[in-house]
């Protein structure tokens, strides 16, 4: 009985938050250890069929990067990074769409039909999503560094997620796009997933990843940080490598609310939005 009674208990701990998020945008940027684990990935898409069941509205964006670096790996293309940003050749970025929106959208797509839900996979070529153009050089410790194919989003027009959303589906996207000539371009999916969740006006923008959280210089999870302590962060250089752009995206101006949290814990999503404490670090502006 005692079991039966704490399990009543989770419910009622989750009933608030239910309330305040039912109708409302959640954008998730789905990646890193949840994408690879069999377990950890039926338990992401068990979360966003019981979001959508309650009445919140998720959708997401999703990274590859380990399944991208396996492509590349066997084809004897380099992988190089900046500040946690993929260089994106010609040759490579051919290898990025296939395995992005061929293998990765669909899979996940897939998983979520499994356990109930309607996903509808696209990429930000479909329906006019995205406009987009190269990013610039980035600076290094030897001067501008060209990241090749490399996109950064120009404007979002969020009119097929709209119709998506209205009609019960969970919309998965790939985070490619147009360039201005046509070319196909890498976007940052943190990044891109930051421009979609201003552009929705959603509530809260996820970033899964594969620590626990933001953490400070001894190491430790940072549970709720503001945007000028995240910006201190990154020029103090206690936030590295991938982060970066997790924070970046997490300080985009109209992100409501960002949460960096462990997708190594199974059903992280439920627990950072659903309980009082949660796992990761909440950023507010």
């Amino acid at each position: 009985m005692e079991r039966l009674i704490e399990r009543a208990q989770v419910l009622i701990e989750a009933l608030p938050y239910i309330q305040r998020f039912a109708g409302k945008t959640v954008v998730i940027k789905y990646g890193g250890a949840a994408m690879v684990h069999a377990e950890l990935k039926d338990a992401f898409v068990q979360d966003l069929v019981l979001l959508q069941l309650v009445g919140i509205r998720p959708v997401v964006v999703h990274g590859g990067g380990p399944q991208i670096n396996d492509w590349l790996e066997k084809l004897a293309i380099p992988s190089e990074f900046v500040d946690g940003i993929r260089v994106t050749s010609a040759e490579a970025v051919e290898v990025v769409e296939m395995v992005l929106v061929g293998h990765v959208n669909r899979t996940i797509v897939q998983k979520i039909q499994s356990v109930g839900g309607r996903g509808v996979g696209l990429s930000g070529k479909d329906g006019g999503l995205v406009r987009a153009r190269r990013a610039p050089p980035k600076q290094t410790s030897t001067g501008p560094r060209d990241m090749g194919q490399v996109g950064e989003v120009v404007a979002v027009d969020p009119s097929v997620i709209d119709h998506l959303d209205a009609a019960g589906f969970i919309p998965v996207i790939a985070p490619v796009a147009a360039g201005e000539n046509g070319e196909t371009l890498n976007l940052n999916a943190d990044t891109f997933a930051s421009a979609l969740a201003v552009a929705l006006k959603a509530e809260k923008l996820v970033l899964i990843t594969d620590v626990e959280g933001v953490k400070d210089a001894e190491g430790k999870r940072i549970t709720n940080l503001t945007a000028s302590e995240a910006r201190a962060l990154i020029s103090q250089g206690t936030a590295k490598g991938g982060m970066i752009p997790k924070l970046l995206a997490a300080l985009a101006d109209g992100v409501h609310q960002a949460h960096v949290i462990d997708g190594r814990v199974p059903h992280a999503v439920l627990l950072e939005i659903f309980t009082d404490r949660g796992i990761g670090t909440l950023i507010t502006p």
